[in-house]
C-alpha cells in the first residue's frame, strides 16, 4: 500500500529569528534598581569604626562610674567596667534627688515635644499649603528667629516668669518652649514635598474645613516626620540645662539641674558624677529602644512615593 505524499514547495523562504533589540537605558535602570546591592568589605570597616566611635562616650561613663574616683584619675585610666557600678549609681540616685528630678523631666520633655510636634504640624501644613496674605513674611519672621540667641531673652523671659507666679516651678520650663522655629520650619519643608495639592483640594471638593482636613491628610501623611520631631525634640527638652538652672531650685529639678548637686564641694567625685549621668542617660536609651525601629520604619515609609 502507498501513501500518496503532499508535494512540497521549496521556494518558500526559511524564516530567521529577528535579532534582539538592545536594552535602551530604562530598562537597563528597572533591572539593576530590582537586583540586591551589597555593601564590600571596606563599608563594613567604616560602619564598624562608626559605631565603636559612637558607643565609646557611653562605655567610658559606664567604666567611670564602676570604679572610685582615685582609679578615674591616675595614668592611664581604666578601660574595664569595675566593681562599684550599683553602689555609685545608689549613692548619685541618694544624692541629686533623681527619683524626683526623672520625674520633672519626663513632665517637661513629655509635655514640650507633644505641644512642639502639635503646633509646629499646623504651622507648617498653613505655611505649605495654605494660601494667605503675609505668609511669606511670617515666615520669614519665623526662620529670623532662629538667628537670635537664647541668652538675649533670658532676663525678660525670667521677669515675666515671675510677674506670673511661676519662678521655681515647671510651668515656666514648659512654656516659653512650647513650639520652636525650627520645628515649623522643618514640617514645613516636609509637608512640600510629602502632601499633594491634589489631597488638599479632593478635601475641598468633599466640603472639609482646614481642621477636618488637618486631622484625616495631613496627619496620617506627616506621620513619619512628626515622629522624628518628637525624639529630637524630647531629648533636647531633656538634655536642657542653661533656662532650667535659671528659673528652677534644688527642690524642684529636672535632671541636668539634679546633677549640678553632685559636683558641688572642693574635691569631685567624677566616679559619681559619671554615675549620675549614667542614670540621666538610661531613659533617653530606653526610650530609643522601644520606640527607635518604629521610627526608622515610618521614616523608610514616608520616603517611598508611589
Amino acid at each position: 500500500m502507498t501513501v500518496n505524499s503532499l508535494p512540497v514547495r521549496t521556494d518558500t523562504p526559511v524564516r530567521t529569528p529577528a535579532p534582539k533589540a538592545p536594552r535602551t537605558g530604562r530598562r537597563l535602570l528597572r533591572i539593576r534598581a530590582g537586583r540586591q546591592h551589597h555593601a564590600g568589605p571596606l563599608a563594613y570597616v567604616l560602619l564598624a569604626v562608626m559605631a565603636i566611635v559612637s558607643v565609646f562616650p557611653l562605655y567610658w561613663t559606664m567604666v567611670a562610674a564602676s570604679t572610685d574616683n582615685t582609679r578615674v584619675s591616675q595614668t592611664p585610666p581604666p578601660f574595664l567596667p569595675g566593681p562599684n557600678l550599683f553602689s555609685n549609681l545608689a549613692r548619685a540616685w541618694d544624692e541629686a534627688a533623681m527619683g524626683k528630678a526623672m520625674i520633672n523631666s519626663l513632665i517637661v520633655a513629655g509635655v514640650i515635644a507633644l505641644s512642639t510636634v502639635l503646633f509646629a504640624t499646623l504651622a507648617g501644613f498653613a505655611f505649605a499649603k495654605l494660601r494667605f496674605k503675609g505668609r511669606n513674611i511670617l515666615l520669614t519672621l519665623v526662620i529670623g528667629t532662629m538667628m537670635v540667641p537664647p541668652q538675649l531673652g533670658v532676663v525678660p523671659l525670667f521677669m515675666m516668669m515671675s510677674e506670673l507666679g511661676w519662678s521655681q516651678q515647671l510651668p515656666a520650663v514648659i512654656f516659653p518652649t512650647l513650639v520652636s522655629a525650627v520645628g515649623v520650619f522643618f514640617m514645613r519643608q516636609y509637608l512640600s514635598e510629602a502632601l499633594p495639592d491634589e489631597l488638599v483640594e479632593a478635601g475641598r471638593v468633599d466640603g472639609a474645613h482646614s481642621l477636618r482636613i488637618f486631622w484625616s491628610i495631613v496627619l496620617p501623611v506627616a506621620r513619619p516626620a512628626m515622629a522624628v520631631l518628637f525624639m529630637i525634640t524630647f531629648v533636647h527638652a531633656w538634655n536642657d540645662f542653661f533656662w532650667p538652672f535659671v528659673v528652677l531650685d534644688m527642690t524642684n529639678p529636672t535632671v541636668p539641674v539634679a546633677l549640678t548637686q553632685l559636683s558641688a564641694g572642693y574635691v569631685r567625685d567624677q566616679s559619681l558624677i559619671m554615675a549620675g549621668a549614667l542614670l540621666g542617660t538610661l531613659p533617653l536609651l530606653a526610650m530609643f529602644i522601644v520606640s527607635g525601629r518604629q521610627i526608622v520604619s515610618g521614616i523608610m515609609a514616608g520616603a517611598v512615593k508611589g
